[in-house]
């Protein structure tokens, strides 16, 4: 029996690098996998390749930047399982610029696909948490949120943004089995980084940290490696 055994687990940006690692490690751990995207032909591949292997998914094309979207995501979660149980806000976008050169639709752009798409989808989720009595939060962050750096402006601080909204809904569900975390993966593979480690190192942490019991970490920030001798 897997750690996510049962439980069903939203995955944003689930259509390659550490999203679809992300997937198919859950999906491993017998979580029933709810595969969030804007390229409905990259979720439909992690999909196949999850049921092809026994496991259990539902691949959503979804934009988690319109709230119309987020709302669509939830009701076929629920819709597929009758529950939810872990939210990963893992969907970003990644642009290079400095302060002067960036231009309020980038900085825009940013903001709403790596901050107010986590939001909605916090807000979504929390009324069906509340509901179980439970939930997994963790999103996805960086450290440019806390070291910020030159010439990525509105990256770094849609980051620092969702570190904020981490610490926050956790201080508002501190007195329920509603843990929302943080996890910096650190530099992987992925579109948008060519170097790094393979997304499936990092994993594990993630099973973790979606399987905390009661009283455990909240509003903590996660590196990777961090469970490794835990």
């Amino acid at each position: 029996m897997g750690k996510l055994n049962g439980k069903t687990a939203i995955i944003t940006g689930a259509g390659s690098g550490l999203g679809r690692a992300m997937a198919l490690t859950f999906a491993q751990e017998g979580a029933h996998v709810v595969l969030c995207g804007r390229r409905l032909h990259k979720i439909e591949d992690v999909h196949e390749q999850i049921t092809s292997l026994g496991g259990s998914s539902l691949a959503v094309h979804a934009d988690v930047s319109q709230e119309p979207d987020v709302k669509k995501l939830v009701a076929a979660a629920l819709s597929f399982t009758g529950r939810i149980d872990i939210l990963i806000n893992n969907a970003a976008v990644f642009e290079a610029g400095q302060t002067q050169e960036t231009s309020l639709d980038s900085w825009n752009y940013h903001i709403v696909n790596n901050l107010t798409g986590a939001f909605l989808l916090i807000k979504q989720c929390l009324p069906v948490f509340e509901a179980n009595n439970y939930g997994r939060i963790i999103n996805i962050t960086s450290g440019l949120a806390v070291n910020g750096a030159g010439g990525f402006v509105a990256y770094s601080a849609s980051k620092a943004g969702l570190e904020s909204l981490t610490r926050t809904v956790a201080d508002e569900m501190s007195s329920k089995d509603i843990l929302c975390n943080m996890f910096n993966p650190g530099t992987i593979r992925t579109e948008m980084h060519a170097t790094g480690r393979d997304p499936l190192e990092v994993t594990s942490d993630l099973i973790q940290l979606a399987s905390l019991p009661a009283q455990s970490m909240n509003g903590a920030l996660v590196e990777a490696g961090a469970f490794i001798n835990s």
